[in-house]
């Protein structure tokens, strides 16, 4: 019987070295068929969560569960299995430049299915249908915008419909139409098929128009808040408003940590030798 989770992160921490740690001891859990957005600034381990989820990277300690199955990323026959069952929509598209928009969305059926190519033809057109690109289908990736290339890439992203959509920031160079017009298909998308949607993103107004539930992390791979759009909206907490609201002055600084000037120029101080 399915659980109302479908990934479970459990007391999760990874770095790539000893003094850089990227996740903290973070736990979390995404809701079945829902959209959750996972906001924060740069670096705080938005992506790495993704890449976590699925399986390009293990943690340094802790679990990571994916339909109460223990994501092993070193077991290469279980993560080609689950990773049939996701989707990943990266940051610049990752398209194949060399193939046109219609192999493009069919790599993945050809790849993973034994489909005819006529039912692989019903599939691309469909899915390209889905994201108001059929008309594209013959076209080159250099002929198509940046905001197609987008919703191509998404179109190949659900090309085997699956259970888990992960987007890594979707809205990231893309001008305002664009941006509507992507957030739109993420919600209408996630709503017509069931899937559980997660969505790394900068982009507040986008993520809270179309998210069921928001997860605020910070630098250190700190969780600083989750809850519904209108919690984290309403929250008094400085550092959730300040992300929010965009402000410049608040809790988290804008300069990085660093020695007084004067040490690094060598200068003495006054009252000091």
């Amino acid at each position: 019987m399915p659980t109302d989770t479908l990934i479970e992160i459990d007391h999760v921490s990874f770095g790539y070295d000893s003094s850089r740690v990227i996740l903290n001891d973070v736990s979390l859990r995404f809701p079945r068929g829902k959209v959750t957005a996972i906001l924060g600034g740069s670096g705080c381990g938005k992506t790495t969560l993704l890449r976590l989820i699925g399986g390009s990277n293990a943690p340094s300690s802790g679990h990571v569960r994916f339909d109460d199955e223990e994501v092993v990323a070193s077991d290469r026959a279980k993560m080609f299995r689950l990773r049939r069952r996701m989707g990943m929509l990266f940051q610049f598209g990752a398209l194949f430049t060399d193939l046109s928009v219609f192999d493009n969305v069919a790599f993945p059926l050809r790849e993973h299915t034994n489909l005819s190519e006529a039912m692989i033809r019903d599939v691309v057109l469909m899915k390209l249908n889905a994201v108001g690109l059929r008309g594209a289908a013959p076209l080159r990736i250099s002929e198509v915008s940046g905001g197609m290339a987008r919703r191509i890439a998404l179109a190949r992203a659900i090309a085997l419909d699956p259970e888990l959509i992960m987007y890594d920031e979707p809205f990231a160079g893309l001008d305002l139409i664009s941006m509507g017009v992507a957030a739109k298909l993420i919600r209408t998308l996630n709503d017509v098929t069931g899937a559980t949607s997660l969505v790394v993103s900068h982009d507040v107004p986008e993520c809270m128009a179309i998210s069921d539930f928001v997860i605020l992390m910070a630098t250190g791979g700190r969780i600083v808040a989750q809850g519904t759009p209108a919690q984290l909206m309403g929250s008094t907490d400085p550092e959730v408003r300040q992300f929010v609201r965009g402000d410049p002055d608040g809790p988290v600084k804008f300069h990085y940590p660093a020695p007084e000037m004067a040490q690094d120029y060598g200068i003495r101080q006054a009252g000091r030798p």
